[in-house]
């Protein structure tokens, strides 16, 4: 239903738009020079947003979403959108959306596949160069709500903070002002909107925080709001204190290898509060914190993962790095006789002849006719044996790394190198004694391992 009220005129336009203006002018200056998008639904909030930033000279383009949700009133807010594009005479970009289909195969909430959606779309259009910032109408009173959502389900300081008004290249200038401020101005400037009707549906969370929680706080002060603001001001500034202790602690605890982070288990177990500590250090890596305190009791091998990074409990650390992202499914990958050089799983330089010494982590020179060709490149596997150079008798690989003192991880990513089911070289660390050369070898092949390469998975 597009609405259009309107009435005498008041206080609202000559304090309304020079506040939003001081507040750009102070905060987001460069937002005058840059090209906006513009999020808009066609409701209030976002109908003031582009009509303030149009009135105040800022290059604007207009961003909407057709989720499909309400039937005919979804593309009567597109059209609604297209015409309002018309008069400010600025470029428009919709985007359609099967939101039921999408949360369906994902297995998310309808509003949480919106969200997902709608994000995903903005960022492909700040990347085609359809603006250099993302303008969102979130106001005062969604930060409120959000508050009241995180302190129902349990959160830590950034959680009851605030709705930042600058994430990366999303910027939210209304923070500042209160719905009624808002739809105040709206109705002083005679503007039309589209009203959603789910929006008082009080199913929802965030309607039933909205419309039965909210009015009853702000009853309790006239200037609610404005204290509420100051309160999450102090949070967001004891937050800042935080964060600056958890990077010293990050310092001190904290080394990196290429990837991968090293901590030391006995300095986790020392922390205090541990709970919260583990929590802040680790965030990063959206391990739950009941997790990593069981790791810190595990025994040597335990592991746990999220979507992206893998944790593991190696002796007296714990290591942590991304999930490797094969560029190929293959499980095996040959070379023949006439290859001098591989990039992937494991960068090789192949060299025949080549009898210089060569240090037994970064290569090795074998017995080439005692190869049979293709070679061979595989992970290991439980069960694989092979004869150390220099021992005569077989040895479990397992007990080399064991004996050898291999990280977990590093165990993992290791590559073999085989002729036939036979381990010619256990790639990085050692030969097999089969292969090794001897008085009697006629043809050398000297394997070199690129520098930047050793290990890699």
């Amino acid at each position: 239903m597009e609405v259009f009220l309107a009435l005498e005129k008041n206080f609202y336009f000559s304090r309304m738009l020079a506040s939003f203006e001081e507040h750009i002018d102070k905060h987001f200056p460069f937002l005058r020079q840059a090209r906006l998008l513009i999020a808009i639904s066609g409701g209030i909030d976002s109908v003031v947003l582009a009509r303030l930033c149009d009135q105040s000279g800022m290059k604007i383009a207009l961003a909407h979403c057709n989720f499909h949700l309400r039937g005919a009133d979804s593309d009567d807010d597109e059209e609604f959108v297209r015409k309002l594009g018309t008069i400010l005479n600025v470029p428009v970009y919709t985007q359609h959306f099967d939101t039921r289909k999408y949360a369906a195969e994902k297995g998310m909430s309808i509003q949480l596949a919106a969200r997902e959606l709608r994000y995903a779309w903005f960022g492909r259009l700040l990347g085609e160069g359809k603006g250099a910032y993302l303008l969102t109408a979130h106001h005062a009173d969604d930060s409120l709500e959000t508050f009241l959502i995180n302190l129902s389900r349990g959160t830590g300081i950034e959680g009851l903070s605030g709705i930042p008004a600058v994430n990366g290249k999303i910027i939210r200038p209304l923070l500042p002002f209160s719905r009624e401020t808002l739809k105040g101005y709206l109705l002083e400037q005679q503007w039309t909107w589209r009203e959603d009707v789910s929006n008082s549906d009080t199913k929802y969370l965030r309607n039933k925080i909205r419309h039965q929680m909210v009015p009853e706080l702000k009853s309790l002060s006239p200037d609610f709001l404005k204290q509420f603001g100051r309160t999450q001001q102090h949070l967001a500034e004891c937050g800042l204190i935080v964060e600056n202790y958890i990077e010293g602690l990050r310092k001190d605890l904290f080394r990196q290898e290429g990837d991968r982070r090293i901590v030391a288990v006995d300095k986790l177990e020392q922390l205090h509060p541990q709970e919260t500590c583990l929590y802040y250090l680790f965030r990063e890596f959206s391990f739950p914190v009941a997790e990593i305190q069981k790791l810190l009791r595990a025994m040597s091998g335990k592991k746990i993962t999220s979507e992206k990074f893998i944790m593991v409990r190696d002796r007296e650390h714990l290591l942590i790095e991304p999930i490797a992202q094969e560029e190929t499914g293959a499980s095996y990958f040959f070379i023949t006789d006439d290859i001098r050089e591989i990039g992937y799983p494991v960068r090789l330089l192949f060299s025949e002849g080549d009898n210089d010494v060569i240090n037994p982590g970064n290569g090795v020179t074998i017995d080439k006719d005692k190869l049979n060709y293709p070679l061979k490149l595989r992970k290991w596997e439980k069960g694989d044996y092979f004869y150390p150079l220099g021992m005569t008798n077989r040895k479990k690989l397992s007990k080399f790394f064991k004996d050898e003192k291999v990280p977990v991880l590093d165990k993992n990513n290791t590559w073999l190198l085989c002729s036939g089911d036979a381990i010619v070289w256990v790639i990085g660390y050692r030969l097999d004694n089969r292969f090794k050369v001897t008085a009697e070898t006629v043809n050398t092949l000297k394997i070199s391992i690129h520098s930047e390469a050793k290990n890699e998975n």
